[in-house]
């Protein structure tokens, strides 16, 4: 649980007066395992990441060359608020290459990552004292900043019944309480997928009772069994929140996208002056070039698909035998109730013994999370091999 920061500290000598309260939210779990991780890597040890959602590639030669040249040739001061005009037209044309959905251009917010997205989006439609559905196992950090802005998160458990995703009836059963739902697929940290019917009754029941649908689509492009479908396909006025970080692999560029309701853009911009003035041009200018390398993206998420493959068939003879269904994204969720029932000390002895560096299932869970794990294959095949070799050993003893 988060420090009690009640405490008077001109009493102790040191700051002039009592923390702010929207700070006492809960740590982001999984970055603070990947500090003790690379802590160890410091010391000299060999450390397998599989803790953080990042792919263990660079971004496409294409994003890379073009921000070389950039660099090189232009003067990369601020941008518009909303970002690149050109960057704007270039994700409209995205989703008609995509999705076949039509989007005007002007309807695109360029954000400092997925992170500023959920910030802007959530500060435009929710008020202090308003609550937002969540799907839970979920994101943590969806979580934690509607908690610091004074927004309550409901928390909807899933489960196998749902393939651990949201449905019409939970709208039912909470609506009434809440400003809106917000929905990820593939999700974080289950990899499952909501499909297009139950997309579209979500998008209806929204609709109907009045309700803002947030989608978090930042992992779309990473499915391997079915193609993930976007939220406008179905409502107009869903807000989607997408990102350059995951199959753009593209993760500390910090660059994503909002797109909204046209009655949303200028709320947005205002926010977006004020708190961020623009999103980093160079990551812009890199951005466009990640289009140009979409051959290249598609290679990298084979190389997913084959550590997919690969661990699902050799963790459960590691013991690890209940895993949920892996859509999509890079994760694997897996059940540890039959070996431990507190998943962090779980993860923990994992990495300081055989130094594989997972996620205990609290962070995404704060209900369940203490009988599952999170294991992401976004790294080297050779290393999710060596991986699978390690943990198997160590719980085979």
């Amino acid at each position: 649980m988060v420090q009690d920061l009640s405490l008077d500290l001109r009493r102790t000598g040191g700051l002039p007066r009592r923390l702010a309260r929207r700070s006492s939210i809960d740590p982001f779990i999984v970055m603070d395992v990947m500090r003790e991780a690379n802590a160890h890597e410091a010391e000299g040890r060999d450390i397998i990441h599989m803790e953080v959602g990042q792919p263990g590639t660079p971004a496409p030669r294409a994003a890379r060359e073009r921000a070389r040249q950039a660099l090189e040739t232009e003067r990369l001061g601020y941008t518009d608020a909303l970002g690149l005009p050109a960057l704007r037209e270039r994700i409209a044309r995205y989703y008609q290459e995509r999705y076949r959905v039509s989007v005007a251009p002007e309807r695109i917010v360029v954000t400092s990552g997925s992170s500023a997205g959920f910030v802007l989006a959530f500060l435009a439609v929710l008020d202090p004292g308003d609550a937002l559905l969540l799907s839970s196992p979920g994101y943590p950090c969806y979580r934690q900043i509607l908690s610091a802005l004074g927004v309550k998160p409901i928390l909807v458990e899933t489960g196998a019944a749902s393939r651990w995703m949201p449905a019409p009836g939970d709208l039912e059963r909470f609506g009434e309480e809440a400003a809106g739902l917000l929905v990820a697929s593939p999700n974080n940290p289950t990899g499952t997928m909501v499909g297009a019917t139950r997309l579209g009754k979500l998008a209806d029941c929204c609709r109907g009772q009045g309700l803002w649908l947030i989608s978090d689509e930042i992992y779309h492009g990473l499915e391997y069994e079915a193609p993930a479908d976007t939220a406008l396909a179905h409502w107009d006025a869903a807000i989607v929140v997408n990102s350059f970080s995951k199959y753009f692999s593209m993760t500390g560029w910090r660059i994503g996208w909002l797109v909204v309701p046209e009655e949303l853009v200028r709320p947005m911009e205002r926010l977006a002056q004020n708190f961020y003035i623009s999103p980093p041009v160079i990551s812009q200018v890199a951005a466009l070039g990640a289009f140009d390398g979409i051959e290249e993206l598609e290679a990298i998420k084979a190389c997913y698909a084959a550590n997919r493959a690969l661990l699902l068939n050799e963790l459960p003879a590691a013991g690890l035998t209940s895993i949920l269904p892996a859509d999509g994204a890079f994760y694997l969720y897996a059940e540890v109730s039959a070996l431990t029932s507190d998943s962090a000390a779980f993860a923990k002895r994992m990495l300081r013994e055989i130094g594989v560096a997972i996620t205990p299932g609290i962070d995404f869970d704060p209900d369940r999370g203490n009988r599952f794990v999170r294991l992401s294959y976004a790294g080297p095949h050779a290393a999710m091999r060596e991986a699978a070799t390690r943990i198997k050993r160590w719980l085979k003893g």
